[in-house]
Formats: structure tokens, sequence, C-alpha cells
């Protein structure tokens, strides 16, 4: 049986420094001329897109809340089979799921058979963190803990007190990286909008810089080096539909098998409304999420695809707008300060708002045609009347307690907050 590097790069708590160590090590990776392939554990789209600036292959969204774990396990070895090295970044804590340990990097890790390289912030501890790693190794037995970097380390000095913890407790320590200010990653919110593409290759190139100087790569690659079992569905193509997909700096927010779906439907074809592209003929036109605020004096010049666009929805076209592009599918946009009001597409009766922001984070699930459909809700807008255009489905959370968000429909239009995954779905059931 073939072995192949892989593993998940989990942490003891968030913000001890994940993606930026994921970072550096799949630029380290591509440098060296392996073929990386990225994922992320859980819903998140900004991280796949630095997991894809890194490493120059598209990431992959893994999440047993919203997919089955039978077709998790697919897309793992789907796109992981022409792989050098398959890295998995974990989310939050590694044990730190939606309920216990459910959805959490633990269970991906067992889900997968793949080891954890266990990431731990260091900054204000030493000899402490061997009672840490060893309960983490410990915890449960489905998980294999094959190794420790310590981020934020302040010395070399620091760092031996460090190695000495894990050779105590027997737990392979690999490396390290020192503290510094020069890697800190750009607002969650902006990801990599804003033009923040150059500054972003040039701090992972330094982050690869220090792996390859205070991480011990090689053996990494030896300790995570496991037998490859490919257990891939057969897909195939269920149409010959065409659907117009948005895709530019304000709408970028989308699952990379949502748009493999979308392909098996027939043909996808990318407009920018940025740029005012003409709205292709379509059979479904798809709105993703995105940052429609940082660009609404632009997209407001672009009247042509609006009116195009309100034309198709008012002639029954079908359109499934999520977050950012339900915001373009309404009427007007206020920015944070509530000094300026862009005018948008107008096919909704709503107006949206970035005054007085708060984030709405969660998973959601609503009941639509018949069946379950899942999805995650990431925003900092809200409508000014949200009731304006009467709901017409009830979302819950991963606890199954109802929320606010609305779903919204006029006519063939479906809009809402919430990012949906359709995956293992036919995206077209929706306007069964």
């Amino acid at each position: 049986m073939p072995m192949k590097p892989q593993f998940i790069i989990g942490a003891a708590s968030s913000g001890s420094g994940k993606t930026t160590f994921t970072m550096g090590l799949l630029r380290a990776l591509t440098h060296r001329g392996m073929k990386v392939q990225p994922y992320k554990c859980g819903p998140d789209y900004i991280d796949t897109q630095f997991h894809t600036l890194a490493s120059g292959n598209v990431s992959v969204n893994l999440d047993t809340w919203l997919a089955s774990e039978r077709h998790v396990r697919s897309l793992y070895h789907s796109y992981g089979k022409a792989a050098d090295v398959c890295v998995v970044e974990g989310v939050m804590g590694l044990y730190d799921g939606y309920s216990g340990m459910k959805g959490s990097s633990a269970a991906m890790a067992a889900l997968l058979d793949i080891p954890v390289i266990l990431l731990v912030n260091a900054r204000s501890t030493a000899y402490s963190v061997a009672p840490l790693i060893s309960g983490f190794a410990r915890f449960s037995p489905d998980v294999r803990i094959a190794g420790v970097v310590f981020n934020q380390v302040s010395s070399t000095s620091h760092y031996e007190y460090l190695k000495e913890a894990c050779r105590d407790i027997g737990m392979e320590c690999l490396g390290y990286i020192p503290y510094t200010k020069a890697l800190k990653v750009p607002s969650r919110h902006l990801g990599l909008a804003w033009g923040a593409q150059k500054r972003m290759d040039a701090q992972m190139n330094q982050a690869a810089e220090l792996m390859e100087k205070h991480v011990d790569i090689d053996r990494l690659m030896e300790v995570c080096s496991t037998a490859w079992t490919a257990r891939v569905e057969k897909t195939e193509c269920q149409g010959n539909m065409t659907v117009a997909v948005a895709k530019d700096a304000a709408f970028n927010f989308m699952y990379r098998e949502n748009v493999a779906q979308l392909n098996r439907l027939g043909k996808v074809i990318f407009f920018s409304p940025l740029k005012g592209d003409a709205l292709p003929e379509a059979d479904l036109v798809y709105l993703p999420g995105g940052y429609p605020e940082l660009f609404a004096h632009r997209l407001q010049k672009q009247e042509r695809l609006m009116n195009e666009l309100k034309e198709y929805a008012e002639h029954g076209g079908r359109v499934l707008a999520e977050c950012g592009g339900m915001i373009y599918l309404s009427r007007s946009l206020t920015n944070r300060q509530g000094d300026k009001t862009y005018r948008m597409s107008g096919v909704l009766p709503l107006d949206c708002t970035m005054q007085n922001a708060r984030l709405h984070l969660g998973y959601r699930k609503m009941d639509m045609a018949g069946e379950e459909w899942r999805g995650h809700e990431f925003h900092y807008s809200d409508m000014v009347c949200p009731d304006a255009c009467p709901s017409v489905a009830v979302l819950q959370n991963a606890k199954g307690m109802e929320v606010k968000t609305p779903i919204y429909r006029y006519k063939n239009v479906i809009a809402g907050y919430t990012h949906w995954y359709w995956g293992e779905k036919n995206i077209m059931d929706l306007w069964n």
C-alpha cells in the first residue's frame, strides 16, 4: 500500500497561529517542488484563499456538519490522490466542535485516519506545556498526535525548556516559530480583498524561510507518512444546463465542491459584476458571498448588469444569492459611518447597512423543497427592515434552535445570508 505524508494541523486553542504555520509550511513544501493539496476543516472561506495563494492549488473545505462522513472522505481522497502531501488546517482548538468533539479537528483526524501536528502557543509558558501536551495526546485513543511545533518562542533558551518538556513526556518535538510581529495575518473581514495579495505573498515567503530554519520539515514528513487508501465517489455529469457564476474581488466566497457540482449540471460561465460584464444567458445565476461593501462605489456604476439581473429575475430566471450576493440584489447598501448609501440592483425590496456592524456567525439548516439544506452564516451587515420581504423558511443552528436569519424568495430568486453547501446535492432541487 502506498505511503503519503498527510496530517491535520491542530492547536491547543484558537489564536495559536494555525493559519500562519499552515501558510508557511504550504509555501515551504511548494518551494521544495512538492505538489501540495491543502484542505480546511470547517466552513471557512478565507483560510482556503490563503491556502490557495500559498500552495498554488485550490484548497478544499472538509466539514462533517455540512456533509456526510462518506462524502468528506471521498472529497479528501479525490483531491489528494495526485498530491505528494496532503495538509489539513484544523479549526479552533483540536477538540472543539459544534457539539462536544463533533465536527472538531480531532474528529476529522479520526475520520480520515491521519495524524495530527499540534501547534502550541508558548509565548507565556515553558515547562508547563508538558501536562498540556500530554493531556491532548491521551484524551482520545482515536487521535494520534505525531509531533508538536511551538509558536511565538522568544529565544533559543526558551525553546530548550519546551524541548525538555516534550522529552519528558515522550512527545516528538519538531521545531518552533520565533516570535515576530511581521507575520500578523490581516483582518478576517478583509481576507485577500483590498489588494492584500502582494503583502500576503511576501509574508508567506518569510514564514516559509522561518519553517525551513526552525522546523524539521523532513522529520515532520517522515512521522506523518501513512498508508494512502483511496475512497472516491463516482460522479457523473447530470445535464446540459448553463450556470452563470459571479466571481471577482467582490464575490468570491464559494466552496470548491459546490462549483464542481455546478459543472456536473452542464457548463459554468464566470462573470464579473465589478467589471460590468454582461449577464450570460443561463438556466441559473449564482451570486456568492464576498465583499460588496468594499466595492459598493464601483458596483453601483454598473447599471447595465443590474438592469439585466432585474429583468432576468422579473421574467422568472432562477437566481441563488448568498450573503454578499443578496446584498447586491437589495435596493441599497449603507456604509459603516452611515454617511453614504450606494444603489444596488433592486431585485429585492430590502435595504442593507454596515452601520453598527457586528459578527453573525454559525451553522444553519432549513427544510425547503421537501429536504434539509445545510450551510453557514458569516457576515457583519444587517437588513434595515428584514420583514419587508417575508422569510419563506425557518432556519435553525447546529443545536436545532431557531434563529432569526431569513430566507427570501421573489419569483425564482432565492436569497439569504446563509452560504449553502450542496456538494452532494442537486442545487436545482431548491426550485422543485
